[in-house]
Order: C-alpha cells, then sequence, then structure tokens
C-alpha cells in the first residue's frame, strides 16, 4: 500500500511558476510509474503528464510540452512537476497517481488527494 500527498499548489500570476510535489508513504514509489492528473471547474480530468518507474520515459499532453517537466527522486521518495509559463487555463485541482502496471490512464490505482493551482490574468 502506497499513500500519496501533493503539495506545492498555489496562486500565481500568468507567466508564472510553480513546482508541485508528491510526496509517498508507506511503499517505495521506485516500483510505480506515476502520473500527474488535473481537473479544471465543468471539465473532464486531464491526463498531463507521466514518467516511469525508473524516469527513463515520459509523457507530456500537448497543451503542456515544453512548459511542464515530471520528475522523480526516489531516494526521496518524491515525484514532482515543475510548471513554467503558467496560463489562466492551467487553473485546476492537480493529483497526483501512481501505477504498478502501466501509465495507459486507467492504469493507475492510487491518488493523492489534490492541490489547487490557480492562475491569474
Amino acid at each position: 500500500q502506497v499513500q500519496l500527498v501533493e503539495s506545492g499548489g498555489g496562486l500565481v500570476q500568468a507567466g508564472g511558476s510553480l513546482r508541485l510535489s508528491c510526496a509517498a508513504s508507506g511503499r517505495t514509489l521506485s516500483i510505480y510509474a506515476m502520473g500527474w492528473f488535473r481537473q479544471a471547474p465543468g471539465k473532464d480530468r486531464e491526463y498531463v503528464a507521466a514518467i516511469t518507474a525508473s524516469g527513463g520515459n515520459r509523457y507530456y499532453v500537448d497543451s503542456v510540452k515544453g512548459r511542464f517537466t515530471i520528475s522523480r527522486d526516489n531516494a526521496k521518495n518524491t515525484m514532482y512537476l515543475q510548471m513554467n509559463s503558467l496560463q489562466p487555463e492551467d487553473t485546476a485541482v492537480y493529483y497526483c497517481a501512481a501505477s504498478r502496471t502501466g501509465w495507459s490512464r486507467s492504469q493507475y490505482d492510487v491518488w493523492g488527494q489534490g492541490t489547487q493551482v490557480t492562475v491569474s490574468s
């Protein structure tokens, strides 16, 4: 069993940056692929980024490519999402998730509680 806790959200002006963290407890993070999702008001949950257990492969949705960077530090049992050049359209609750079987959307088993990111224009 693993538990995930997101942190690092907040209010930022357009063009600013935030770094989200996802800290794991209960099990080592090194055996999990990890992903970031977001859900804005009135919209479906969006698959934002993912990283394999070793950190060797990464996925980004087109809208964040070049602006967001997913990374992990398995020694610290923590996964990150560096978000640069933030825009109001990035406003959402951001969730981290863990998978033992793969990084398809349906394969994430454990979810954090979410952290709010609000980008003002």
